[in-house]
């Protein structure tokens, strides 16, 4: 493996951060809102101007107050995704609009995620809704913050039968999605359409139960530190970590409470 590059000693001003996020989703996410179109990708998903202006505000924003840290986006290849994930020990992490079929059909479910990865592992994360201009973030070891208020990871149930469950069935194995519409385990169920605010709102305690069967890296990278430094559970399905330093799709379990974690991840693996 070639020798990485590129490290740096401290970890970037997480106000600088923020501002750059909030910024260009005011100024080029939030203006493009029901106003334009939208092109399908090759893998079938959608993209907008929004999408790419933002991508190109952020990268240059960033570049400039941090030229030591490589950028990687969504927007990218898969190819030059994994050559920086290999190469390079800082990388930046960003998926610039998330939720676009969301933005694309005017609902106000959509919000940009940042990361930082360092020597495989998330750092810093940051996600961002524009709509309700809700600022979550998180360093490693030191919490989750939401507009600069503490996150602390609460509960008002404890069993399957009262919670509220965020879940994406398109994902997931056919046999878990059959058991659970045939069982309905949980009193309901919501799928919000964008990944990385579904994260950030199990941390917020917006809702009590997480099931999804396959992200990508800009997905979880915030969203799973976030919920992490704000005391909830989440692991892929086979019970590991959910964040990878590569570009394999990632499922997740997750909960804000460690007790409901257990009995959810037991429910969806009994037979």
């Amino acid at each position: 493996m070639p020798t990485k590059k590129g490290t740096t000693s401290m970890l970037p001003d997480m106000k600088i951060i923020e501002t750059i996020i909030r910024d260009v989703a005011q100024q080029e996410i939030l203006p493009r809102f029901n106003k334009i179109g939208y092109e399908l990708k090759h893998d079938g998903s959608l993209i907008t101007e929004a999408d790419l202006a933002a991508d190109e505000r952020i990268h240059s924003l960033l570049s400039q107050h941090y030229p030591g840290i490589a950028f990687m986006s969504e927007e990218m290849t898969e190819q030059q995704q994994i050559d920086l994930l290999t190469n390079e020990s800082e990388v930046w992490c960003l998926d610039p609009l998330d939720g676009t079929s969301n933005f694309a059909a005017g609902v106000p479910l959509f919000a940009s995620s940042l990361s930082l990865i360092k020597d495989g592992e998330v750092v810093m994360g940051i996600t961002y809704d524009v709509n309700r201009d809700e600022m979550f973030t998180a360093i490693k070891g030191e919490g989750a913050y939401l507009n600069g208020e503490r996150l602390n990871c609460t509960s008002s149930v404890d069993e399957l039968e009262l919670c509220v469950a965020l879940v994406d069935f398109k994902r997931l194995p056919a046999d878990i999605t059959l058991r659970i519409i045939q069982d309905t385990p949980y009193r309901s169920q919501r799928n919000l359409g964008s990944t990385v605010l579904e994260w950030v709102w199990m941390a917020a305690s917006r809702g009590q139960l997480y099931l999804h069967g396959g992200m990508k890296l800009w997905d979880c990278a915030a969203g799973s530190l976030i919920l992490e430094e704000s005391g909830g559970m989440a692991s892929t399905l086979e019970g590991n970590p959910v964040f990878s330093a590569s570009v394999s799709k990632r499922s997740t379990v997750a909960s804000p409470s460690k007790a409901l974690y257990e009995k959810w991840f037991n429910y969806i693996h009994e037979r």
